[in-house]
């Protein structure tokens, strides 16, 4: 209580500061921690609440609650990095989705009866060039709306259909560049929490079945459900992972060294110690890949639009003959 009343009394007044007031009145009331966090599903997720209470039972809070703080530590770090790269990204492809629309709409047209007078062949990129302007200025409301429309109807049919959600987030596991990153983050997550239960005192099939809504992804949850009910009918847990396919070979690796050697959550660390240090990595290796591979792609486009809308005038004065 003490310590519930001190933060509070240290950060600004915000809605948390009420929070913390109502969760201090309940445990004053006669509730334990745990349920008193339990009435604020919003912050306190269900892998948080569980772990907390496990930690009241085992007598083990202060562990549970540094592992958390660690945990949730690692998660704003990776997401502070990753925002922290994507800004460059989003800028260029701001700057481009400018200039484009710019030039599609105001100076094509305009420059579009002068290269039709010149009187020379317009080349294939140039009448490229023209189609698309035209298309711009005749339908831009479609183009600018034409993402929106198809991103709310993606999300509107993944929440009434378990299969398009299930494929969609299959596509999230193996899309080009963003599908590894996600996938390994996942993995380091589940490992990470599944280890944090299993040493708290949460047996291997309850730890599973928090797990499955820890991954926010239809084919880890519905893999980790298989494995759980392989488990139950009395396969050794490498097995049961390894008869999946989904999870790689490491993790199968790991789980049968855990089963060895009596250490599971010693083995799931590591695992979730390697994904961790591979999204860092691979992180680290994306920001300096991004910012030449953009250039080069905006470079590429303004060359293009120069050689079409210059290329015939070039050829036209290169054809005079003085």
């Amino acid at each position: 209580l003490d310590s519930l009343k001190d933060i509070r009394d240290s950060i600004e007044y915000s809605n948390f500061t009420d929070v913390l007031q109502t969760i201090v009145d309940d445990i004053e009331g006669g509730k334990t921690f745990s349920l008193a966090l339990a009435e604020h599903p919003n912050i306190f997720d269900k892998v948080y609440i569980t772990l907390v209470r496990v930690g009241e039972e085992t007598g083990n809070l202060s562990e549970v609650l540094r592992d958390l703080g660690e945990a949730i530590r690692w998660q704003d770090e990776l997401a502070s990095h990753t925002k922290k790269i994507m800004i460059y990204p989003v800028i260029v492809s701001a700057v481009v989705i400018g200039v484009v629309s710019f030039l599609m709409m105001y100076l094509m047209p305009q420059l579009l009866p002068f290269i039709k007078n010149i009187g020379s062949d317009i080349p294939l990129h140039t009448k490229v060039l023209v189609s698309i302007s035209n298309a711009f200025v005749d339908y831009w409301y479609l183009i600018f709306s034409l993402p929106i429309i198809l991103y709310v109807a993606v999300v509107v049919m993944a929440n009434n259909s378990m299969k398009v959600r299930y494929l969609i987030d299959k596509l999230k596991l193996k899309v080009w560049l963003v599908g590894p990153l996600a996938s390994k983050i996942k993995l380091a997550r589940f490992a990470n929490y599944f280890a944090m239960m299993y040493s708290s005192g949460i047996t291997v099939l309850d730890a599973l079945g928090i797990s499955e809504n820890m991954v926010d992804n239809l084919v880890l949850e519905d893999s980790i459900s298989k494995a759980k009910t392989s488990i139950a009918e009395g396969s050794q847990i490498s097995e049961s992972f390894e008869r999946i396919g989904v999870f790689p070979s490491m993790i199968v690796r790991m789980l049968k060294v855990g089963e060895d050697t009596g250490a599971m959550d010693e083995a799931l660390l590591n695992v979730s110690y390697f994904y961790n240090r591979e999204v860092k990595e691979y992180i680290d290796k994306l920001e300096p890949a991004l910012m030449p591979a953009l250039t080069i792609f905006l470079g590429g486009l303004m060359l293009w639009i120069m050689l079409a809308v210059l290329g015939p005038v070039y050829d036209a004065v290169s054809s005079i003959k003085l």
